[in-house]
Parts: C-alpha cells; sequence; structure tokens
C-alpha cells in the first residue's frame, strides 16, 4: 500500500493510568490527553514522534504477559523497537533511572539491541539500528 506513511500510534494495555504515565516519562514522553472515552484511553507522546496510547482496561491483579511468559506461544504482537542513536548513552541512563534490563545487550548484523519492561510487563526494546545494507 503506497499511501502508508508511518505507524501512528502504539495500544498498550495497562493497568494502572499514574504508573504507567510516571515510568513512561522517564523515557522522555509527555503526557498529551484522558484518560476519555469507552475504553477508555489516555494519550503521551515522545519529542521524535512516537505516540502511545495507553488503554485502561487490564485486569488488575497478576501481571503476566502472556505472549512472552506462556510455553504455549500465542500469536500477537511481542515487543515495540524504538530506534535510538547511542546504545551507550541510553544504557547508562536506564541504570541511573534503576530501570533493569531483560538480559543482556545484543550485537546482531543490523545493530544493537537491549530489553527493558514496563511496569505491566510490555516489552520495549531500544535497538542502535545500523541498517540492512549488507543484506541487500
Amino acid at each position: 500500500m503506497k499511501e502508508l506513511t508511518r505507524v501512528n500510534h502504539i495500544g498498550i494495555r495497562v493497568s494502572d493510568f499514574a504508573t504507567s504515565r510516571d515510568f513512561y516519562a522517564q523515557l522522555g514522553f509527555n503526557y498529551i490527553t484522558g484518560p476519555s472515552g469507552p475504553e477508555p484511553v489516555a494519550i503521551v507522546e515522545h519529542p521524535c514522534g512516537i505516540n502511545i496510547n495507553f488503554i485502561l482496561n487490564a485486569n488488575q491483579g497478576e501481571k503476566k504477559n502472556v505472549l512472552m511468559e506462556s510455553e504455549i506461544k500465542h500469536t500477537g504482537y511481542t515487543h515495540v523497537a524504538m530506534e535510538i542513536n547511542n546504545a551507550e548513552s541510553v544504557l547508562k541512563q536506564l541504570a541511573t533511572l534503576n530501570i533493569p534490563l531483560s538480559g543482556e545487550p545484543m550485537k546482531h548484523p543490523t545493530g544493537t539491541s537491549f530489553f527493558i519492561r514496563d511496569p505491566d510487563d510490555n516489552v520495549i526494546e531500544f535497538i542502535e539500528y545500523t541498517g540492512i545494507s549488507q543484506f541487500k
């Protein structure tokens, strides 16, 4: 589809608006609006243009990422990958914020990446992307 221009937003189901808002604020996201609507939804946005809609209807109680922590491999989106321009700097910032990594940083043919989890166990990848030119 040639009319496709970019990803508009990411919808993430969360259990507590304030906790999620505060966590993503540490990553540089600014509160925009909400919660509002029948679901309800609150919106935060990073200055680079990444927009996240918090869907505020998660069940309270056990926080388990059913796509990542189940022996049965369900279909669905497993994580969001946010491109960065300096992996070393982001790693230092995450350490300062006491946000733990989910495993060690990995070097691969398209760059360096590492993962964290938000308060609801949603997976976020940071990738210092070097491109896919060697595959062309």
